[in-house]
This record gives C-alpha cells, sequence and structure tokens, in this order.
C-alpha cells in the first residue's frame, strides 16, 4: 500500500470512528435529557420507538456505561491508527499532526456538534436512535457492568457508594422544581405553575394556615332572639354561622341559612316562634396540625363544607371551608355575596400596600414573590417574627430583598405595610 493510499485509508478509518463517537456522544446526551413524561404518553399511544426509549432508560446505569465504553473505545482506537499511520507517513513529527487534527476534529465533531443537537431536540433525537443504541447497549452492557461492578469494589474500601450521588429531593419537589423550570422556560403559565404548586402544596399546608381566624370570623350569639338571628343571618355573605352562647368560645352549633330560611318557611314567615339553636348542625372541630389534603379527605368523606379548627388546648382558632382549601389550588373564589376585600393593593412607584393579615403565601401569588413563609403565615407575623418585636408605626425593616415599612397599628396587630422589592441585599439584613 503506497503512501497517497494509506493516507486516504486513515481518513477513512478516522471519519467512521467521528461518526460512530457523535453517535455514542449524541445519544448519550439525547437519551438522558429526553422528557420522560412525553416519552411515555407516546409509548402509551403505541410508539415502539417510545417503548424502546423507556426500556433503555430503566436501566439507566447500564445505558450509561454502554455509551462511555463505545465513545472511548472508538475514539482511543481512532487516534492510535490515526497517529501510527501519520508517524509512518511523516516521522515523529506525526504525532504532533494527529494530536492536532484529532482534537480539533473530536471536541467540534464528535462532542459540541453531536451533544449541541441532541440538547436542542432530545426526544426527537433518542427516538430516531432508540434502536441502534438498544442494539449497542445490548452488545456492550455486559462489559458496562462489570466495569460498574469493579468500580463499586475499588470504591468499598473507601466508604464511597455509587447510589450514594443519586438525588435526595422528594418526587414532589422534583415535580415542583420541573414546574418552576417550565415556568422561567415560557412552557408554563404563571396560573398553570400556582395551581399544580397549590396542588402539591396540600400535603404540607395545615388548616392553620389558611383558615379565617376567630377575630374574623362572622359568629351569632345563640341569646338573641329569633328575630334578631334571622336579621344577622340574612345580612351575612356566608351561608353557614356558628352559634355561641355565654362566650365565644362556646360554639353550640353551626346554623345554616337555608336551613333557617325553611324553618321560616314552614312557621308562615313569622320568625317569633323558631327555636334557631335546634336547627343548628352539630359543630365539627379539627386540630389545626390537619393537613390540607387530610382535610379535603375528611370533607369529602362527610359530605360537608364547614369545620371549626382548634388547638392543642381545645380553644378555638378559627374556621376552615372547603373554598378554602379550594382556593389553595385555584386562587381566590368570588361569588356575587362575597365582601370585597383590598388586602394587596399595587402602587404606581412599584411598591405595595398590604394589610397585616395577608397571608405570605397570598402576597406571593398575587405579585409572584416568593417570601418565605415557614415561620409566619401573615405578612405582620413575618415582619414580627424578623424584628422580634412588634414595631411601632413608622419603622422600617429590610429583609429577604424586601423593604417592609410599618404604616399603622392598633394595639398590638400590625394593620397596614408597605412594600417595596430591593436589589439584592445581604440575608437577614435589617435597618430600624
Amino acid at each position: 500500500m503506497d503512501d497517497h493510499t494509506e493516507f486516504w485509508f486513515a481518513a477513512g478509518i478516522v471519519g467512521i470512528a467521528l461518526i460512530l463517537s457523535a453517535f455514542f456522544a449524541g445519544a448519550e446526551t439525547a437519551f438522558t435529557a429526553a422528557s420522560r413524561a412525553r416519552i411515555l404518553a407516546l409509548e402509551n399511544a403505541g410508539s415502539r420507538q417510545a417503548g424502546i426509549v423507556n426500556r433503555i432508560l430503566a436501566g439507566r446505569e447500564r445505558f450509561i456505561g454502554a455509551m462511555l465504553i463505545g465513545y472511548n473505545v472508538v475514539a482511543i482506537g481512532a487516534a492510535a491508527f490515526t497517529t501510527g499511520v501519520l508517524v509512518h507517513l511523516f516521522g515523529k513529527v506525526g504525532v504532533l499532526y494527529a494530536t492536532a487534527a484529532l482534537s480539533v476534529l473530536v471536541i467540534a465533531f464528535a462532542q459540541v456538534l453531536p451533544k449541541t443537537l441532541a440538547i436542542n431536540n432530545p426526544d426527537r433525537i433518542a427516538l430516531a436512535s432508540a434502536r441502534p443504541v438498544a442494539f449497542a447497549v445490548g452488545l456492550l452492557g455486559p462489559l458496562a457492568l462489570a466495569v460498574e461492578a469493579l468500580v463499586r469494589m475499588l470504591l468499598r474500601p473507601f466508604g464511597l457508594s455509587i447510589d450514594a450521588g443519586r438525588s435526595i429531593l422528594t418526587p414532589t419537589e422534583e415535580i415542583r422544581g420541573q414546574v418552576a423550570l417550565l415556568h422561567r422556560e415560557g412552557g408554563v403559565e404563571k396560573a398553570q405553575r400556582d395551581m399544580l404548586g397549590g396542588l402539591l402544596d396540600l400535603g404540607e399546608l395545615t388548616v392553620a394556615e389558611v383558615m379565617v381566624h376567630r377575630t374574623k370570623m362572622r359568629t351569632i350569639d345563640a341569646g338573641l332572639s329569633s328575630e334578631e338571628i334571622v336579621r344577622a343571618v340574612l345580612a351575612s355573605p356566608y351561608t353557614r354561622m356558628p352559634l355561641w352562647r355565654d362566650s365565644h368560645e362556646n360554639i353550640v352549633g353551626v346554623l345554616h341559612a337555608k336551613d333557617l330560611l325553611r324553618a321560616l318557611d314552614a312557621a308562615g314567615g313569622v320568625a317569633a316562634g323558631l327555636k334557631v339553636e335546634a336547627l343548628a348542625l352539630e359543630t365539627w372541630f379539627v386540630p389545626d396540625t390537619t393537613t390540607l389534603r387530610d382535610q379535603l379527605k375528611a370533607f369529602l368523606n362527610r359530605k360537608t363544607h364547614f369545620a371549626l379548627v382548634v388547638d392543642e388546648y381545645g380553644e378555638v382558632m378559627g374556621l376552615v371551608t372547603l373554598e378554602d382549601i379550594l382556593e389553595e389550588i385555584v386562587g381566590d373564589i368570588a361569588d356575587e355575596h362575597d365582601v370585597a376585600v383590598s388586602g394587596v393593593r399595587p402602587q404606581a412607584d412599584g411598591s405595595v400596600l398590604a394589610e397585616g393579615s395577608v397571608a405570605v403565601r397570598d402576597l406571593n401569588r398575587a405579585m409572584d414573590w416568593n417570601l418565605p413563609d415557614a415561620e409566619a403565615t401573615t405578612v405582620a407575623g413575618l415582619v414580627i417574627h424578623e424584628a422580634r418585636a412588634i414595631p411601632d408605626a413608622g419603622t422600617a425593616f429590610n429583609f429577604h430583598g424586601f423593604r417592609f415599612q410599618v404604616l399603622r397599628k392598633a394595639r398590638n396587630r400590625i394593620t397596614s405595610l408597605r412594600i417595596t422589592r430591593l436589589t439584592p441585599v445581604p440575608a437577614a439584613r435589617r435597618e430600624a
């Protein structure tokens, strides 16, 4: 074989090696970045290629090992062959020629190009290469398993485990992170993200975080006359009203407006003779630590929409309804009888006027912020928690990248604040 023939023979071998290297590198990237959810949907729709992709990904370690072995064997073999041919043609300087040429070709055509194509079209490329990849995994898989066993054996004396690097996130956290990423990339709208996030939060939030606090509960004194109770029910925007006797803490029942109106109709419209307390439904008390998921199931099982929330001492803290839980998923539900509450009012200068009783979670949803709500449920509670005191009106604090200025205070309650988003500041920095 003359020198000219040897050169073109070497070029052909290098070309084939580059194609195989690009195949292994691109396949690894495509299969790793492919959406498992979309591939599973395609398999359920009858796609054979999608079924192959899912079977390959089920043995992820074997797949990655086979791709790495295939890529390295081809790349090393091509480098060795090319170096030998070029040294034969050009002498010792052929080593430099081989190193320079293969470095450019491997990086550009066997790494950057296939990986770029794969990361931009992972699903399509994974499906298109499913059968060749399955063949490669079947051929190189046993060798990959042997190499993996050898690596495990070598790491065991050092107390290291291959499985230790797996994700520590729970499935719920992974879903939440994926939804947040899709929202950032424009694939999921804010309303959809909030709904999915609210659904995932049902197992973490408690009824104490969404309940109507007892200071805002609409209740009726059972000691009032029947006429006064009827007028109070008609004046209320709610259909269920807790009845108390002697003390607001002593709830004796829950009066449903429909039951009262039926009794009033049966009495010919005369309220004087009604025994209102006898019409009241039995009070249902639930612990404040009950999760929203459990409370939702309980509402469905009991076929009721209303419960009173009590603390560990049995004291009434507030009330929770089915609507309160649904609003955590779909957002505020307003009807023609709801009383408009201006709890959050964005201003022209970019600041936000908020009532102290506004839930931090609701403020985050309304403004697309990320204020922490682990230590406090309301905005006022967050300020008090960070300030470690009950601040006076006019006091301002900077924390979590926001400026909180107390506008009004009633006794020990912060009733109104101005919140302004700042440029990033050191965590927990405050100024009074």
